[in-house]
Order: structure tokens, then C-alpha cells, then sequence
């Protein structure tokens, strides 16, 4: 059963926006003993095409195979998305999950308020000291991260290895230390197999907005492909929605991210570079289910099968089998510990 709901109560008093709440779950979720899972989406919320509609698989799947009764929230305003989490943990959900980096101080604070409530970010920034040092996460929250850079490398050497130019593409959303990641991971998978080459690199700003503004993605795009690149990578949610656009108008490729994107641009489309977002939803869910969830950070990599690039029918003509074959054995050398990919701009590989 499915059903959409707009919340206002004394804790969302203060929010103009409404929050779009919507539960679901197989039947078996009714049962007494099913779990109670929160979702809080991120910018740009459902229909992303990339990061939020991750979450939402992932949550589909933990109520149809973990019988869980799933409620997802979509904010309407930034400051929704603190109200949404504390609407959650208030209610006493077993697991309450946020999607995103931008989530971090308000689960941060949550955690501690709610000691006895599970708490997981996709992506949260890990707290550090003044000195920079990490510092312990709570005991009731999971960090879920990813080592987009090996994935990014990937794709980073598909792009120079097809391209047919000297120079490659990449688009970034907002310029931020996690989207770093991509670009160094990237820039990185270029540089390996095409010393050579130029990656030329943009952001769309230095606020969340910079994820959701196809316009400004089309613009910067469009100014890549002017200046000889055949290939563009972006990182950068709903902004990349007006790359794709500007693959279209020039009849270049783009490489989609998060999640397949081919569908947004069928034929342009030479590979999308995923993350298992879904997975680790999906993980997080389960260890609550399994009583084994522990706080702390959980890694997604090429070895967890956490991020990759889509090789399949619909781009199999675009690389050709010696491509293939070479990527194969990049990520063979980097799960080995032979490549080390960099996760910072200027680290070396």
C-alpha cells in the first residue's frame, strides 16, 4: 500500500515548506515485528535520475525483501531537511537515514540527541579536530561512503582511451571536497593512459543549487565541447541534465554518474560511472534487520562492488574490446593495491 501524505505539525511550524512524506513497504511489513526505516532525501529530491532515486531502490528493496515499512521524506527547503530527520527520530523508526553530505551536522547533532535511534548518511563528512584529525563517530550512526575516485579513474581512462582528442571533459556541481574526489579519480584514469592529455574542469557553484542547474551544466558543457573535447564526465546531480543536453546539440558524448543515465540521452551516452547507493541503503537496513548495525564509517569501493561504470548492450559498440580489456586490468591493479588513486586534487597517484 502506497500512499502520499503533507505533514504539518508543531515540529514543522516553523517551515513554510511542507514535507512530502510517502510509506511503503510489502505486506509483510505490517507485521508486528517489521522494521521502520526513515528516509530523508537531498537536494533535487525524486527523479534525479541519479543520487535520490538511488536511496529510493535501496529502500524499495529493504521492503520488499526485509519486510520493511519505509517512509521517505522530500524536502521542500534546506531547512526542511533538519525538521524531516527530527520528524523520524521522533517517531521512533529504527533506522532513519539521510541522503547526503549536506545532511552532516544536523544527523550529527540528531545522533546524540537520540542515542537510542540508529542514524545513516550516505556520504556524511566526517568530523575532524581542529588539527584536522578525524574524530569518532556516535555509536548509533553509519556513515556511508564511497571510493569514487576508483570508479572515476575508470571512466577517466575510457574517456581519453575513446575520445579521439587530446582533451576530456568534467563538470562538477558544487565545488566541494567530495565532488574533489571525481575530479581527482578522473583526472587521474586520463593522465594513466594518456599522459598527454588535458582535462579541463568546471563547478557549478559553491552552493547546493550548483546540483540542480541544467542551464549552467548546458553553458559550461557546451564550452568544453567548443574547445576540441569529445568527452565530458560530470558530477553534478540535475546540473548534469543540461550536459547531457549539450552532448545532444554537438552530437558528443557524456558520461553520466551516480546511476545509468543513458536513458536521459540515449546514443550519447558512453558509460555512467555508479555508485551502489541503493546497496548500502540497502546494507544499512539489513544489519539493523540482522541486529548486527555498529556505528562507524563503511566503505564502498571496486572491491565491495561499491562504484563501477556500466558496460552493457546500449553502449557495447562504443568501447571497443581492447578497452574493455584494458579497464579490466586497471581495476584489477587497483582492488590489488597496484594503482592508488588519488582523492584529492594535486594527490599523486
Amino acid at each position: 500500500m502506497r500512499r502520499t501524505l503533507f505533514l504539518i505539525g508543531a515540529l514543522l511550524a516553523a517551515h513554510v515548506a511542507l514535507l512530502t512524506v510517502r510509506p511503503a513497504g510489502a505486506t509483510v511489513a505490517d507485521s508486528s515485528d517489521g522494521l521502520d526505516v526513515g528516509i530523508v532525501f537531498d537536494v533535487g529530491g525524486r527523479g534525479d535520475k541519479s543520487f535520490n532515486d538511488g536511496a529510493y531502490l535501496g529502500g524499495e528493496r529493504a521492503a520488499k525483501e526485509l519486510g520493511a515499512r519505509v517512509t521517505y521524506i522530500e524536502p521542500g527547503e534546506g531547512s526542511d531537511r533538519e525538521a524531516g530527520l527530527r520528524l523520524l527520530a521522533a517517531e521512533g523508526m529504527d533506522l532513519v537515514i539521510g541522503v547526503g553530505f549536506i545532511f552532516t551536522d544536523d544527523i550529527l547533532t540528531l545522533a546524540k540527541e537520540y542515542p537510542n535511534i540508529r542514524f545513516a548518511d550516505v556520504d556524511l563528512a566526517l568530523p575532524t579536530d581542529a588539527a584536522g584529525h578525524a574524530l569518532p563517530l556516535p555509536a548509533n550512526l553509519k556513515a556511508l561512503k564511497f571510493r569514487e575516485e576508483e570508479g572515476s579513474f575508470l571512466v577517466g581512462a575510457l574517456a581519453a582511451l575513446v575520445g579521439k582528442s587530446k582533451k576530456v571533459g568534467f563538470v562538477g556541481g558544487m565545488d566541494i571536497a567530495l565532488i574533489h574526489k571525481f575530479e581527482a579519480g578522473y583526472r587521474a584514469g586520463v593522465l594513466h593512459v594518456c599522459p598527454d592529455c588535458t582535462v579541463i574542469a568546471n563547478y557549478a557553484g559553491v552552493t547546493p543549487e550548483a546540483f540542480r542547474n541544467p542551464g549552467r551544466g548546458k553553458e559550461m558543457a557546451l564550452a568544453m565541447y567548443n574547445q576540441g573535447v569529445n568527452v565530458i564526465f560530470h558530477a553534478s546531480g540535475s546540473t548534469g541534465l543540461g550536459v547531457f543536453e549539450a552532448a545532444r546539440t554537438t552530437n558528443k558524448l557524456a558520461i553520466g554518474v551516480d546511476a545509468d543515465q543513458y536513458n536521459e540521452a540515449p546514443g550519447f551516452i558512453l558509460t555512467s560511472m555508479v555508485k551502489g547507493i541503493d546497496e548500502s541503503v540497502f546494507q544499512a537496513v539489513k544489519s539493523v534487520k540482522e541486529g548486527t548495525f555498529t556505528g562507524g564509517v563503511q566503505q564502498f569501493g571496486l572491491a565491495e562492488k561499491g562504484v563501477g561504470y556500466v558496460d552493457d548492450d546500449h553502449n557495447a559498440a562504443l568501447i571497443p574490446a581492447d578497452v574493455r580489456a584494458r579497464l579490466d586490468g586497471l581495476s584489477a591493479d587497483i582492488i590489488a593495491g597496484r594503482i592508488t588513486v588519488p582523492s584529492t586534487r594535486g594527490g599523486t597517484q
